[in-house]
């Protein structure tokens, strides 16, 4: 199994409430794609970090394989959500792929 981490800093010039309105726009979208992704195995967006988090978001999911974290990057589907609502909203991303036992 593969698993992919991403965490995100939205951009400043959002106010806490577009903040919180993108955020759950995010999670709505990828979580949105289970089921959706050959070789997806679960999707996770966490919204809630403590206020000692210097990420304001993060995406946490596991697929198949490294075909399967390849694939999705290019599915139509996930390429709709980080075009349509990610990367417009988004200042930084940090992301971390890992074979996990």
């Amino acid at each position: 199994m593969v698993k992919h981490v991403i965490l995100w800093q939205l951009k400043d010039e959002l106010s806490a409430e577009d903040k919180e309105k993108v955020k759950a726009e995010i999670k709505a979208g990828l979580e949105g794609l289970a089921g959706q992704i050959p070789g997806l195995i679960d999707i996770k967006v966490n919204t809630q970090g403590l206020s000692s988090s210097n990420a304001d978001l993060m995406l946490d999911s596991s697929f198949e394989d490294e075909a399967s974290l390849k694939g999705y990057a290019v599915h139509p589907a996930h390429v709709a959500v980080a075009d349509g609502v990610v990367r417009p909203n988004t200042k930084s991303r940090v992301c971390l792929d890992y074979l996990a036992e």
